[in-house]
């Protein structure tokens, strides 16, 4: 690590040179060091900006590199750790596993000596702790619980294509299964604990009465040595180390780069009220392998995951940004600006492979005094790979958030989540701007009751415009394009095209005047729309959208037409002609109840909609109803063409499920 001060010029002022101190870190130098160095010449030199520069490599972390106070710049002379000119550095929390070698049965195997970890990547690909079933679930015809030991244990039987994976393992091995339930939208992960014939334990806290395990309750069995049998897998015994490795085609274990994560965490930013962290700007680094590891009770049911940290994480931090940085290979959630952050800003930063999500803004209890956060023209996607239930920009009690231009893709969850508020009670939610975001293949068949924009509670001013959402795949019931849950209150939906989704383009759960114009819905499968709980007030305008389909009633849900809702001048389509339904009323009907007594029933004229492309043959058609034409080619990240590029590429191993 060498020291050297530089000079750097302000474009804006070019007679005034501002000093810039810095400090060089090659791979192998111990990066700590290297910030208390930059603390040193803070102290020193208060008024000068500080450099901390890394060299192309690895960068590895043994702890998580701790940012306080002492550490914030000014707006004028900023904290700035960045890459070295051309370089891609890699802080890392992964530890290179070595001495493993390939096995007459096709095998890798090998003793890793250390502490105990639950994620690995074979050459930057996550590998796949063995499991049962290698695809889809297991399904359980008998659930039981009762109380035990002031919590629960939950007894249900398994398929007998499952009982012979676990019949002849030892008590060693069977105490290391973990057995991980999807219900509806949650997921709950248990270890093993009774087995006899067919049926199985676990303990833990009881059930949410409002999301018990049932029939469609899927479960999956990891971490089952019996079950290494698919390229990718492995699996580690805890009482030698031995590693076990099923290669995937082309893999030469004398070449392969085997990287297991000994921390959970990379990168806290950690102030206090009274002394915010303030202007230290990330850029062009690489913050890559962190894990987790199940504590012993198993994780509970937590919507959105929502119990789960980061491995970037800040709290009471103001004016920290990171720039053309990147996340990936974690075992938690990629960043989150948790209490006490504001005017923050995340810019052309890469997501993926995540154990939970993406971003995370605010908390979940009310006054946490995060706002003016902002997400913009980065890429989220191949996430929920530890917790299913994870979202991939999640805002909880906060506001004035700006969340623009991402593509947020591949994850069996929602998309973007805006409140954390059942009911009508006052939230911090308001004036969040989610804007222009290319939103798809969201669910994949995993979770129900989700949404490609999900929003909870009270959200006065916020806006959702110019979104385009697509492919949103639920389990069961539930796979909505734009959703407002419980409470949802205040909000303008406009300009927004949502197609291929498993249960209607738009539903409002229950709500209070919301606004929804001027967007277009297509090709859902259940139903186009829908209201769920009528409260005797209104709970939202539909006017001047476009609704094109195939199938299906145009509204369903449980207010069975009893709410009102104000329709009026919109566009139907069904394709192929048939009577138009709305809660089983035909269409003259639904009109006669005060609903869409201007609206038109005619061909928007879209040039192939089954393939995606949504502009007019002839706009004239739908200015019949006033509708206004919105370029949705500029949803999605901005920028060179390789950037465009990268954002559009299929994870590696993901399959996709249609609505």
């Amino acid at each position: 690590m060498r020291l050297s001060p530089v000079a750097a010029v302000v474009a804006f002022l070019p007679a005034i040179a501002a000093a810039v101190q810095r400090v060089e870190v090659k791979p192998g130098d111990n990066v700590t060091l290297a910030l208390e160095k930059s603390r040193e010449l803070r102290k020193a030199r208060p008024g000068e900006a500080i450099e901390i520069v890394f060299a192309d490599g690895v960068h590895p972390l043994s702890s998580p590199l701790h940012f306080g106070p002492e550490d914030s710049g000014t707006a004028e002379a900023p904290l700035r750790l960045i890459a070295a000119a051309g370089a891609h550095p890699v802080i890392s929390g992964g530890v290179a596993i070595h001495g493993i070698e390939a096995k007459t049965d096709g095998h890798w195997e090998g003793k890793v000596e250390g502490p105990p970890f639950e994620q690995l990547w074979v050459n930057g690909r996550r590998a796949v702790r063995a499991r049962v079933p290698d695809q889809g679930f297991l399904h359980s015809p008998a659930i039981r619980e009762e109380p035990f030991e002031g919590a629960a244990k939950q007894a249900f039987e398994l398929e007998d294509s499952a009982v012979h994976w676990l019949k002849d393992l030892t008590p060693a091995e069977r105490a290391g299964v973990q057995v991980i339930a999807y219900h509806k939208w949650d997921t709950t992960r248990r270890r093993l604990g009774s087995f006899s014939e067919k049926s199985v334990t676990v303990t833990g806290a009881a059930m949410p009465t409002w999301n018990r395990w049932d029939g469609k309750t899927g479960f999956v069995l990891e971490n089952v040595p019996s079950a290494l049998d698919q390229p990718g897998e492995w699996f580690r015994d805890a009482s030698t180390g031995t590693l076990r490795y099923l290669p995937r085609p082309g893999e030469d274990a004398a070449k392969a780069e085997i990287v297991a994560p000994w921390i959970e965490r990379l990168i806290v930013i950690d102030g206090h009220a009274e002394a915010k962290v303030s202007h230290i700007e990330f850029q062009g680094l690489s913050f890559q392998y962190a894990g987790w590891i199940c504590p012993q009770g198993g994780f509970d049911p937590a919507q959105a995951a929502a119990t789960i940290e980061a491995v970037v994480q800040a709290d009471y931090a103001d004016a920290i940004s990171f720039d053309r940085c990147e996340i990936a290979h974690t075992g938690i959630y990629g960043l989150w600006f948790r209490k006490g952050c504001t005017a923050c800003k995340v810019t052309h930063t890469d997501l993926h492979d995540l154990g939970a999500g993406g971003i995370r803004i605010g908390t979940m209890e009310e006054a946490s005094g995060t706002s003016g956060i902002t997400v913009e023209n980065c890429i989220v996607k191949d996430a929920g790979q530890t917790f299913a239930c994870a979202v991939g920009v999640w805002i909880g009690f906060s506001g004035d958030n700006a969340i623009l231009h991402n593509e947020i893709a591949y994850m069996p969850y929602t998309g973007v989540s805006v409140g954390w508020r059942w009911g009508y009670a006052a939230s911090e939610a308001k004036r969040n701007r989610i804007e222009q975001n290319h939103i798809h293949r969201i669910g994949n068949g995993l979770l129900s009751d989700m949404g490609g924009v999900y929003t909870l509670g009270p959200s006065e001013g916020s806006v959702l415009r110019g979104n385009v959402v697509h492919d949103i795949v639920s389990y069961d019931y539930g796979g909505w394009g734009l959703y407002n849950d419980e409470g949802s209150t205040g909000m303008l939906l406009e300009d927004n095209l949502v197609y291929r989704t498993t249960s209607g383009g738009y539903h409002e759960h229950y709500g209070k005047e919301n606004i929804v114009r001027n967007n277009i819905f297509a090709y859902a499968r259940d139903q186009q729309l829908q209201f769920s709980k009528p409260e005797g007030h209104v709970p939202f305008h539909f006017t001047g959208n476009i609704v094109l389909w195939d199938r299906g009633p145009l509204w369903e849900g449980g207010s069975q037409g009893r709410g009102q809702e104000e329709c009026d001048r919109n566009l139907y389509w069904q394709t192929g002609g048939g009577e138009i339904v709305s809660y089983g009323k035909k269409f003259a009907d639904w009109q006669a109840s005060g609903r869409d007594t201007h609206s038109v029933i005619a061909d928007p004229g879209f040039v192939d909609p089954a393939k995606g492309d949504f502009h007019f043959k002839d706009p004239a058609v739908a200015e019949k109803i006033g509708f206004k034409a919105f370029d949705y080619t500029q949803a999605g990240v901005t920028g060179d063409e390789a950037w465009k590029k990268h954002a559009a590429e299929v994870p590696p191993d993901w399959v996709m499920h249609k609505p």
